[in-house]
């Protein structure tokens, strides 16, 4: 499985990142893309622990049940349930908004495991800085193919 912290699965995402660009079109959900990097912005906000949301009451029933297949090979799922702190309503600034994400991935992969944060995942809880990095390759992939980039 690809992992973040991995040198070249930075640079894979980096580079799928560089193909998108404003007039870039979602294949499904309801953000545009400025609303998506920023959205991304916010994840990756949280995992190198700039941001700490609470635990959703929620996520400490189900996380059990879900933590195995977040963790697999299998791909997240289109128009899957997002924490209400992480969505973007208002439009942005394409530019600014790419440049922050770029910023923000270089920072959680060359930052490494002991730059990850050690809060809990507000739905999965607590994980390991692997399990972080996997994590947020997956969801990086996911919405790049959202944007089919």
């Amino acid at each position: 499985m690809k992992n973040l912290f991995n040198q070249e699965a930075e640079q894979e995402i980096l580079n799928r990142f560089n193909t998108l660009t404003p007039d870039s079109r979602r294949q499904w959900g309801k953000m545009y893309v400025d609303q998506m990097l920023a959205h991304c912005s916010v994840t990756l906000e949280v995992a190198t622990g700039q941001k700490s949301p609470p635990r959703l009451f929620i996520g400490k029933l189900l996380a059990p049940f879900f933590k195995s297949s977040v963790l697999s090979d299998k791909p997240f799922s289109k128009n899957g349930p997002t924490d209400k702190s992480f969505i973007v309503t208002d439009r942005r600034d394409f530019d600014a908004e790419k440049t922050k994400l770029t910023g923000l991935i270089k920072q959680f992969s060359e930052g490494g495991a002991e730059k990850c944060t050690t809060h809990p995942h507000s739905f999965l809880g607590k994980l390991t800085a692997d399990e972080w990095g996997l994590i947020m390759y997956k969801h990086l992939d996911h919405h790049l193919k959202q944007f089919s980039a």
